[in-house]
């Protein structure tokens, strides 16, 4: 009981430390860019309902933190509440220099710069993210070159630190694609020819298959999470068959059709057994998603690869390609849920966030980062859908004000929010029962 209470807080506070950061971002994009394009901010929120500290900035801003921590506003000068409605009274008799500084009485181009700041900000943290993740990191170097090698329950390998692979089985490996394809011909051998140059010779040597039956990830809100799998641990058997290759855990588990799998697991020199039940999942592929049972490990190699840090453009450059892909996968599966190619299972609602943020911060502190990244990346999309009260749907408001030269009416305006509302509610509902009753 004091366990799976303390995993409950775990999960909540992960979920809450992620989401005030996500927040704090977003709203920061609105204030920041509001305040340099003349809109005066009046309340700057992290959370809804009762105020626990505020105190008022010399521009006159009321800085607060907020009881309920699920969200968070910025009220700019003129808006009635949260949500920028007009406040009539509040308008009325400003003078014209006062209502420059309103958010409804700003030019056209200050207010929609300040509603797209927020999810721009957004994207801006998912990508200082994955820069920061590639910095510490760094990238493999060109040439397949051992850098660490893995802790494994095999023989210990001869390979080295240092050694850079010419060749495996007679295969040359000029390079880490030419590594990678080779490594992949290979069957389900225990043992591996590798040439390699060490101290400016090169020596034939045997180790373990490149790809052994380890597990370099464990993603979160997996049945391998849930058994309580590392990064790290080595599979010796799966469904009753020793493995030697990581290769040959897929088709043991699809082979399963979601019936449970008993792993003997290796883990720090001790040996021990548990059951998985392989969840159906939709995975993306380079020309949609493909469904497969899976348990939700990844693989690991034989040894981690010699790195270098990358020079600052280059750096950049991966981080972006990285939110591009995080960004077009994340859309390409909601356009499959629309058009029922694959399960709306896949979308998931604050319950099941938490439990991925929960599990994110079980596995270290540079996985709950990156996932605080996709989900900063989510909430930025989210909110530039074209749904009133969403910041998309302020942009199409003032898109319409553009092609006619006034806004809606305020009779309209309010007839679309309630609209948005009810969608955007009706979504959190759904949302949640994917928490519930999806497996």
């Amino acid at each position: 009981m004091v366990s799976g209470a303390g995993g409950l807080l775990w999960t909540v506070v992960s979920f809450i430390v992620a989401l005030s950061i996500i927040v704090a971002v977003h709203e920061y994009g609105h204030y920041i860019i509001g305040r340099l394009t003349g809109i005066h901010a009046e309340v700057f929120s992290l959370g809804f309902g009762p105020v626990l500290f505020s105190r008022v900035d010399r521009r006159g801003t009321r800085w607060q933190l907020a009881a309920l921590p699920f969200g968070g506003y910025v009220k700019f000068m003129g808006d009635a509440d949260a949500s920028s409605r007009r406040d009539e009274q509040a308008m009325t008799g400003l003078s014209s220099d006062e209502l420059r500084h309103t958010m409804h009485g700003a030019p056209l181009w200050a207010r929609a710069l300040t509603v797209l700041a927020g999810p721009v900000f957004n994207f801006l943290l998912t990508i200082a993210v994955f820069i920061g993740v590639v910095a510490w990191t760094g990238v493999a170097l060109d040439r397949p070159v051992v850098g660490t090698l893995r802790a494994l329950p095999f023989d210990a390998p001869s390979l080295q630190a240092g050694d850079r692979i010419v060749a495996v089985d007679g295969v040359a490996t000029p390079d880490l694609a030419a590594y990678g394809a080779a490594i992949s011909a290979i069957g389900p051998v225990a043992a591996v020819t590798y040439l390699v140059e060490r101290d400016g010779a090169q020596v034939e040597v045997t180790g373990p298959h490149p790809m052994p039956p380890l597990a370099g990830s464990v993603q979160p809100q997996s049945a391998a999470m849930d058994a309580g799998l590392k990064a790290g641990d080595v599979i010796l058997e799966a469904g009753g068959q020793a493995v030697t290759s990581f290769a040959e855990l897929p088709p043991i588990v699809e082979a399963s059709q979601g019936a449970p799998v008993a792993l003997k697991v290796w883990r720090a020199g001790e040996t021990f057994d548990l059951t998985l039940t392989p969840r159906r999942r939709d995975l993306p592929t380079e020309t949609g998603f493909e469904t497969r049972w899976l348990i939700g490990l990844s693989g690991g190699l034989l040894f981690e690869f010699e790195s270098r840090q990358p020079g600052p453009i280059e750096t950049v450059g991966l981080a972006l390609d990285q939110t591009w892909y995080v960004a077009t996968t994340s859309l390409s599966g909601l356009w499959h849920i629309a058009t029922g190619a694959i399960s709306s299972c896949n979308i998931s609602g604050p319950i099941g966030m938490a439990e991925v943020m929960g599990d994110a911060a079980r596995s270290g502190l540079e996985t709950f980062v990156q996932m605080l990244a996709v989900l900063s990346l989510g909430i930025g999309l989210l909110n530039l859908f074209p749904i009133p009260v969403l910041d998309g749907g302020h942009l199409v408001f003032h898109v319409w004000e553009a092609a006619t030269g006034k806004p809606p009416s305020d009779r309209a305006l309010q007839v679309l929010m309630s609209v948005g509302l009810a969608l955007l509610l009706s979504l959190m509902v759904f949302a949640i029962s994917n928490d519930l009753f999806c497996t």
